[in-house]
């Protein structure tokens, strides 16, 4: 079962702190029905009502709830939303209503979406209760969320292998922590991790290795590791080697997350690219750095292997 995000350790409400989540374009969509008699209908559809337009004194109070939603729902964040609509369809004995929500922010834009739909149809309720005292409201739900850990529901989900490049750990005199904490962060996102090894540093085994999980279909390899400034420090070199196209972007992204945090972050080096059909990563070997690009490639790059399939984006 889920920990609920909202809890602390001892049950309390708390909100959730996303002050290092990197912001990125959220969108969310929602929908909601209320019932009405058809001659309330008809009214509507003319103008007729005594207090005046009804949808659009609906549009305009659920653009106005949305933007209001930290104010209304005690956890939630205060938002700069960039986009918010709604439309009513009408039909003979209800009206359908449709929200979307645009933002560029650190967490989703789901709730401001579905206060949108509900303060729409109780604007409408009020609007029309004079005349109509059998409508109901129902079938509030969120119909789509992206952006975000979760992403869409149909983005592509790669299989990972996590390889971990230490000589410390390859001998055990010390745990791998940031290893299973890349594969856990992955799987818990919805992808497929059965490949994980360790190795020493400049091990000649890491390049077979990778080329031996390419074979068995794995889509995206991470390393950590091995990318100091010593004398062993060799995953780069022997990754890059062998890389047929550069991802900078991924590269920059990183970066620019990890100099945010830390001024030291400007003297690690990592690169990405594009082995023989695979993506591979590689990453200081630090706990840090491997929650940082969680939080960076995640879902971003799963948005890639539509690209490479050729498919629309």
């Amino acid at each position: 079962m889920n920990k609920f995000s909202h809890l602390d350790t001892d049950g309390n409400v708390k909100m959730v702190d996303v002050t290092e989540k990197t912001p990125s374009i959220r969108r969310a969509r929602a929908e909601g029905i209320i019932t009405l008699r058809a001659d309330t209908i008809n009214l509507i559809q003319n103008e007729a009502m005594p207090k005046g337009n009804v949808l659009t004194a609906a549009k305009i109070a659920g653009i106005q709830a949305a933007k209001k939603t930290w104010d209304l729902i005690p956890m939630c964040h205060q938002l700069n939303l960039s986009f918010v609509d709604l439309e009513f369809e009408l039909n003979r004995e209800q009206i359908m209503i449709r929200s979307i929500v645009k933002t560029r922010e650190a967490t989703g834009v789901e709730m401001e979406a579905l206060t949108a739909v509900s303060t729409a149809a109780l604007t409408i309720y009020d609007m029309c209760k004079a005349v109509d005292k059998t409508m109901t409201i129902s079938a509030i739900k969120l119909v789509e969320k992206i952006g975000g850990k979760s992403g869409h529901a149909i983005e592509y989900r790669p299989r990972v292998g996590i390889i971990t490049m230490s000589d410390s750990i390859s001998a055990r005199k010390s745990e791998d922590r940031s290893g299973p904490m890349l594969l856990k962060g992955f799987t818990d996102s919805g992808c497929k991790g059965d490949h994980q090894k360790v190795l020493p540093d400049g091990s000649e085994e890491l390049i077979p290795t990778i080329e031996a999980w390419i074979q068995d279909g794995v889509e995206l390899i991470i390393t950590t590791g091995g990318t100091g400034l010593g004398p062993r420090d060799l995953t780069i070199q022997m990754v890059e080697n062998n890389i047929d196209s550069r991802l900078p972007g991924i590269e920059q992204a990183l970066h620019a997350y990890g100099r945010g945090k830390v001024k030291t972050a400007m003297l690690s080096r990592l690169t990405a690219g594009v082995v023989k059909g695979t993506i591979v990563v590689c990453l200081p070997g630090s706990t840090g750095a491997a929650k940082d690009a969680l939080k960076v490639l995640i879902p971003t790059i799963f948005h890639s292997f539509h690209m490479m399939k050729g498919e629309k984006h």
